[in-house]
């Protein structure tokens, strides 16, 4: 093992065979738990595949094989791992394996998310200035208008910075397509607040080169090989350090505001989530689905 160079972090080592978190895999080593090669392991320790990793005396077993899913999120189901919260997405997805979501919809909205348990793509993918695509279409209180779809793809002063210019399109009367390379907090309901509108519904329909074609709410599919290399060639060049991307986004962007008076766009709980996403049922695997090449 070495403490300065080569080898990868024992936190994220731990991490990527599925029994824990790095935040979980940390309290491990500050507890003295973990050992390398027979010694206790300190924090920034890193290891390769040669190494031999105990917890508690027991083997660290091999890491699994990635998984990477797509998930069309229903209204009501929460985007966290913690399976002490009802309707949380882990319990919705049902997957046999450890994996967490890549970013996440707030419980009134639906539509794709990503879920994996690999560390390593979900950085590339959320850091903002990575500029990925995601696609919505959202719903508001009333009719759309050009002045509306002008000022929402200049950029919104919301949480202490201003968005970024961004594709939005009207497809309805009381309704538009936005494409954005960011995720503030609550960000379109927030920018759509500040101009006045209310959003009523919100769906995610692509990030990247994946989309919710064929996909159920509540259903979900694993990436097929050629969605994936299309994912790998898209990343490549894109910075995967989390510390590179918090530092891409303000603080009160990622934490939200506190309220009060003065703060820009505080954002309310929409009254009606609309028709566009179905309610929280049970959800389910959607089969044979992501067999099919794309």
């Amino acid at each position: 093992m070495t403490a300065d160079h080569g080898g990868t972090r024992l936190n994220k080592f731990i991490s990527e065979t599925g029994i824990c978190s790095r935040r979980e895999a940390d309290r491990l080593i500050e507890q003295g738990a973990v050992a390398v090669n027979g010694q206790a392991a300190g924090m920034g320790v890193k290891v390769t595949a040669n190494d031999r990793v105990t917890i508690n005396g027991k083997p660290l077993r091999a890491r699994p094989r990635p998984v990477y899913l797509v998930y069309n999120k229903p209204v009501g189901i929460t985007c966290t791992t913690d399976q002490a919260i009802p309707g949380n997405i882990v319990d919705a997805v049902k997957y046999p394996a450890r994996i967490f979501p890549i970013g996440r919809l707030d419980k009134p909205s639906c539509g794709l998310i990503l879920l994996t348990n690999d560390g390593d793509i979900v950085n590339k993918i959320l850091r903002a200035g990575n500029a990925h695509e995601k696609e919505y279409i959202v719903s508001v209180d009333k009719p759309v208008t050009d002045d509306f779809v002008a000022k929402m793809a200049a950029g919104v002063p919301i949480l202490d910075t201003v968005t970024k210019p961004c594709k939005v399109r009207k497809i309805g009367p009381r309704s538009f397509n936005i494409i954005l390379t960011q995720g503030l907090n609550r960000q379109i309901r927030r920018m759509a607040h500040y101009l006045g509108f209310e959003v009523t519904s919100l769906k995610r329909v692509r990030i990247m080169n994946i989309s919710l074609d064929g996909l159920g709410s509540g259903q979900w599919r694993e990436v097929t090989p050629r969605e994936l290399g299309e994912i790998n060639r898209l990343l490549q060049g894109s910075s995967k350090t989390e510390e590179a991307s918090r530092l891409d986004v303000p603080k009160a962007a990622r934490r939200g505001p506190k309220t009060g008076p003065g703060k820009a766009a505080p954002g309310r709980r929409p009254a009606s989530l609309g028709r566009e996403c179905p309610a929280a049922g049970k959800g389910g695997r959607a089969g044979n689905v992501g067999r099919r090449g794309r």
